[in-house]
């Protein structure tokens, strides 16, 4: 059923009917619509276990619940979280972090053994870890992961006391406390895991160490949280309240906005974006984005095992047609893999060969490069495009399917729209021919765009590219301290998974969100995070704030 709430004017009427708060939330009366925000989020959560998550819909709840040895902050930059202070050895490999002084929701004490069997969980559990890879710089991690190691007390962390955890990585890595602000290091309560199993993340057990817990969760609904007064800056936290609703379609969710159903929306069309200025002054909100959209070809399949096949459609698809006249809010046409934003690199150094050749020359090289591959009219080039129906790329798909038509009459491209959550599962499945996909940095350097093509990458490499050179490369990469050289290694990598056409670089991303006015604390920031913790209202601001417990 769909959730709807009426408008504020209506709010007499809203505590019976309801956007989630009532009879719907489960949390009783919304006694404070002041300090209540209603956030649009994309998609539904395939869930809320940091070790089988992977979607940003997911770590924008996620990260309010749970909370790592590194926060952000407003400003999305890493920042101390459980960990106060942090040393390292002289060679990079060893990390010692102290601890705050801090409680879960149910007023236990966080301790270094709950990042402990965290992370040892996360590398063992079943299903695997969807994202335990970017784990894989914490020694053993890896080879834990893939069986190769039966003992996970092998795993380069360990409690030196209930206030200290000691890190050993595998190779140096200076980004690490950015890293680290990612939900896959976050701890899990032990005590409430080793009694309830899966089940920890359940509402009814959920204990988070977070600014929020959990109170309910309505499938296809909604997502509820609850401010956590046993986190230990409290004191300092506005929002009450906060309800997820999923809003594949950005128009409705646009219509919630208008009306005061949604206080803040993830994603809006950019196509839009002349008439939210005018309807609704001072909303959207444009930033530059560590994020690339990138579609992927299934080298499992038999199609895409053929560089000339792939080659032919990554230069056919219009990518500057595509960003100003389909997508219209800043993105721009992407011809390699990292994007700009990134430190210590030089983005675009390594293109794909085709990007300055105009559209009618890449057209007739493509239908020469299928023809070398054996395709015609006796042997038609067939494939499904698959996307997630989120955002603009429902309007991308007949774009492109139409810039693959104009090679030849016997290229013939099904393309099929899918829920997000359910579409990268595909993905990661290798249930899919050739199927887009977005990527957000997870920390500021540029292994973390590279490592997707990585053999060691597992699901994440959704095509399963290798390339026993670039995995080499890469590695190098990993033990070299000299900024310059390592970047020099990476962009080696790039190179050779660009002139494989390893995938097709779309576009570089903006982050839009559509931010009431009321809306306070908001801070536009390159990884697009927003923690409600940071937020407020102008209405919370005029009213006396409500007394502590």
């Amino acid at each position: 059923m769909k959730i709807t709430r009426r408008s504020l004017a209506a709010a007499t009427t809203a505590l019976v009917l309801c956007f989630g708060l009532v009879s719907c939330g489960g949390g009783g009366s919304d006694p404070d619509r002041a300090r209540t925000l209603h956030i649009g989020n994309g998609a539904e959560p395939l869930s809320l276990d940091p070790h089988q998550a992977s979607g940003v819909w997911e770590n924008r709840i996620i990260g309010d619940m749970l909370q790592g040895l590194t926060t952000e902050n407003a400003q999305g930059l890493p920042i101390p979280g459980m960990a106060t202070e942090w040393s390292t050895s002289p060679d990079g490999l060893v990390w010692t972090f102290k601890l705050r002084d801090a409680k879960w929701s149910d007023g236990q004490p966080v301790t270094a053994n709950d990042f402990v069997f965290a992370w040892q969980r996360i590398m063992t559990t079943t299903p695997p870890a969807k994202y335990a890879s970017i784990l894989f710089v914490v020694k053993n991690a890896e080879k834990i992961y893939n069986g190769e190691i039966k003992d996970p007390n092998q795993l380069g962390v360990r409690a030196i006391d209930d206030r200290t955890l000691e890190v050993t990585l595998e190779h140096p890595a200076p980004y690490l406390p950015g890293l680290l602000t990612h939900y896959t290091s976050f701890p899990i309560p032990k005590h409430v895991v080793e009694k309830v199993g899966k089940d920890w993340i359940k509402p009814e057990n959920f204990v988070g160490n977070g600014p929020y817990k959990l109170q309910q969760w309505k499938p296809n609904d909604f997502v509820h949280l609850v401010r956590n007064t046993n986190f230990y800056d409290n004191a300092n936290v506005c929002i009450d309240q906060a309800f997820f609703y999923p809003t594949a379609d950005d128009n409705a969710a646009e219509r919630k906005v208008r009306a005061g159903d949604l206080d803040i929306n993830t994603n809006f069309s950019g196509a839009r974006l002349e008439e939210i200025n005018k309807n609704l002054p001072g909303y959207a909100r444009i930033h530059g984005y560590t994020g690339l959209t990138y579609y992927i070809f299934n080298m499992r399949k038999d199609v895409f095992k053929d560089v000339r096949v792939r080659a032919a459609l990554s230069m056919t698809a219009d990518r500057d047609f595509i960003t100003k006249q389909i997508l219209k809010a800043g993105q721009q046409p992407a011809y390699s893999l990292v994007p700009p934003g990134i430190n210590d690199y030089q983005t675009g150094a390594m293109t794909v060969d085709f990007k300055d050749q105009n559209m009618e020359t890449r057209y007739a090289q493509a239908r020469k490069l299928l023809e070398e591959a054996g395709y015609g009219p006796n042997k038609p080039l067939k494939f499904t495009f698959s996307f997630r129906n989120t955002g603009d790329n429902p309007r991308v798909a007949p774009v492109v399917q139409q810039n693959w038509a104009k090679i030849a009459p016997w290229v013939q491209v099904e393309i099929l729209g899918g829920e997000a959550q359910i579409h990268y599962e595909k993905l990661r499945t290798g249930d899919f021919e050739l199927g887009d996909a977005g990527w957000i940095s997870d920390f500021n350097d540029a292994k973390n765009f590279s490592f997707l093509f990585q053999t060691s990458t597992d699901q994440l490499n959704y095509g399963k590219y290798s390339n026993a050179e670039y995995d080499r490369l890469m590695a190098a990469a990993d033990l070299e301290k000299d900024t310059l050289k390592r970047a020099n290694m990476m962009k080696q990598a790039e190179a050779i998974v660009l002139k494989e056409h390893g995938f097709m670089p779309m576009w570089f991303l903006t982050n839009r969100n559509l931010v009431s006015p009321r809306v306070t604390g908001w801070v536009d920031n390159a990884v697009d995070i927003h923690r409600v913790r940071y937020l407020c209202t102008t209405d919370a601001q005029k009213a006396p704030a409500p007394a502590k417990p």
